[in-house]
């Protein structure tokens, strides 16, 4: 059963998506990613975007770890469902409505935000399902960089046997990182970003 790692909500179990239709992040790969974002300072305070949330796991994380707001976006109905449960544990602890849930495609979503030309995110996770493409991906990427704050940053979190991302011209790759079957990419705003090359070891 996963859990919250740390933070107010720290031990908390949370609800998972039944069958096999989402991949959660494992707790081992959580604690590791949570312990460099939070070396990066990129968790107290921060707009945070979960991208393909499956069960929130890793957006409610950050709003127990202390993140301003929290915008899990995920389309499969079931999925959202646990999304909107586990948003309310978080919420619970943190004593107002820091967690909200989109049910929506993850490029309808940035359609929209950047039609209304108002968000911008500081932290942002991307767990796409497998059978996401790569040119889909791309897309994705592209339509999220200008909705970015100058020092954000982007995880995309894939299969160790994909290729790395294609970066649009608005993201520069920070780091990455392999755990087991999991690659971890690290991304910024091209030109910016919150740690400089300290960030980018392994």
């Amino acid at each position: 059963m996963s859990r919250i790692v740390a933070g107010s909500a720290g031990g908390t179990p949370l609800v998972s998506v039944p069958g096999d239709g989402t991949r959660p992040t494992t707790d081992r790969v959580k604690e590791a990613l949570f312990s460099r974002l939070e070396s990066m300072n990129m968790l107290s305070d921060v707009r945070v975007l979960d991208l393909y949330a499956g069960s929130g796991s890793l957006g409610v994380e950050s709003a127990s770890r202390g993140a301003k707001s929290v915008e899990l976006v995920e389309f499969n109905e079931k999925a959202a469902g646990v999304c909107q449960r586990n948003a309310e544990l978080v919420n619970k602890v943190r004593g107002g409505k820091v967690v909200s849930v989109q049910r929506s495609r993850v490029e309808s979503f940035l359609g929209r935000v950047a039609e209304a030309g108002v968000d911008q995110w500081d932290l942002v996770f991307m767990d796409p399902p497998y059978p996401l493409t790569e040119p889909e991906l791309s897309l994705v990427l592209e339509l999220l960089g200008p909705r970015l704050s100058p020092y954000a940053v982007v995880v995309v979190e894939r299969s160790a046997r994909t290729p790395e991302p294609t970066w649009p011209v608005t993201l520069e790759l920070l780091a990455e990182k392999k755990y087991g079957e999991t690659r971890l990419w690290f991304a910024e705003p091209a030109g910016e970003g919150p740690a400089g090359s300290e960030a980018a070891g392994g």
